[in-house]
């Protein structure tokens, strides 16, 4: 329809909860890719002008997934490291060995902008045959002026799902500077103004580690991008405490990503605060470490988002199903918990909880339907249930 309308009806909507569906049958519609009105159908408005009228048949109807951490955009495989770390050299031993993301970096390098597209956008396709219509993706296996922009570019032309980009040149140091805060302020002074003049991302993120950038330089680092609008994540506290947690408190980061080692004063700070903890309990599983404290998050009131951190090295998997699973498993978290991690709060580490992650007047009309029960997701890993993924109330096929 030229209008853009449509009427989407007979549908059981699951509550905001997800603890179960609406009694009543209900109807949303949808104008221009946003939901205009939902509720029962008996009391849908009339709309003026020519609908399109979809009948979804009875099935369950909720909002689609978001992937709030990933690192989508590389060329090449660390299959090899993998076998290393089965033999027990470790993430870092095969980081000053010259491996790990500065290998990946050497590969993405070397290959073209045209075959990074190719590469990334079935990978993208697989989130979205997952129930995902956004996805966050990462730059940081370019570590120069050249391949980030590169990396960017080749985010922003995915089609599909929302692409929200997210500027990580502090993922580790390339071999050409001599030190962690000479990079920063390369980054800083040569990369930031061309990120701001093409509009490629308006988000920062930096690796804080043993071994990598420590909390003071990333401190001054992050409020520079901070000045000039940029929202900021921190992959904070993953092999140890090493204060990135804490600092993406300080700095209302949208996001502290991993956060594994944390103390109660850390678990009671997240509590007060907006900062989101996104928990990658995939990587967790491939690193063979410990879980994040998801009970103790949750039930301080802290909000928690799940994600794949979908990357060649740590995490070389996109397995939406697995990563519910294992936060059930392993870090103890209800089914309701795991499906509003994936939706509501992952909008929120993205800021973009006015816009999505629940099914509201305004926000677009993102959402999965299908016959399934809902006890049939993040049950099986490698195995997603039948259904239908709708963005901005179009039908996705593909």
């Amino acid at each position: 329809m030229a209008s853009g309308l449509k009427i989407f009806y007979n549908f059981q909507l699951v509550k905001p909860d997800f603890s179960g569906v609406l009694d009543q049958p209900q109807a949303m519609v949808v104008k221009a890719g946003r939901i205009q009105w939902i509720g029962p159908l008996s009391q849908q408005p009339s709309v003026k002008g020519l609908a399109a009228k979809v009948n979804l048949k009875n099935q369950k109807v909720f909002p689609s997934f978001i992937e709030c951490h990933t690192h989508t955009v590389f060329a090449g495989t660390r299959a090899d490291e993998f076998e290393q770390r089965n033999q027990g050299v470790s993430y870092l031993e095969i980081a000053a060995r010259g491996g790990g993301i500065l290998s990946t970096v050497k590969n993405t390098r070397t290959t073209s902008k045209k075959e990074l597209l190719k590469l990334a956008q079935e990978r993208i396709h697989h989130f979205m045959r997952q129930g995902v219509s956004t996805v966050e993706v990462k730059s940081g296996y370019g570590l120069d002026l050249e391949t980030e922009i590169k990396t960017l570019e080749v985010a922003k032309a995915l089609k599909g799902p929302r692409i929200v980009t997210t500027f990580l040149g502090a993922h580790a140091k390339p071999k050409e500077f001599e030190n962690y805060e000479e990079y920063l302020d390369f980054l800083l002074i040569n990369v930031l103004p061309v990120l701001k003049k093409k509009k490629l991302s308006r988000r920062v993120d930096i690796f804080i580690e043993k071994n990598f950038f420590e909390v003071e330089a990333a401190r001054k680092y992050l409020k520079k991008f901070q000045d000039e609008d940029f929202d900021v994540t921190i992959h904070a506290n993953q092999m140890s405490q090493s204060g990135g947690a804490s600092l993406a408190i300080e700095l209302q980061a949208r996001s502290a990503d991993h956060v594994i080692h944390i103390n109660d004063e850390d678990i009671h700070e997240f509590s007060r605060s907006k900062t989101v903890a996104v928990l990658l309990p995939a990587a967790d599983l491939y690193m063979q470490c410990e879980y994040p404290p998801a009970r103790k998050l949750i039930d301080a009131g802290a909000t928690v988002a799940l994600a794949t951190d979908f990357n060649p090295g740590s995490s070389p998997t996109q397995d939406v199903m697995l990563v519910g699973l294992l936060a059930r498993l392993e870090m103890k978290m209800s089914l309701s918990e795991v499906f509003l991690a994936y939706t509501i709060n992952a909008a929120k580490a993205l800021g973009l909880e006015n816009e999505e992650g629940s099914l509201e007047k305004g926000k677009w009309a993102n959402f999965i339907c299908t016959t399934a029960d809902m006890t049939d997701f993040f049950y099986s890993a490698g195995h997603v249930p039948a259904h239908t993924l709708f963005i901005r109330g179009n039908k996705v096929k593909i």
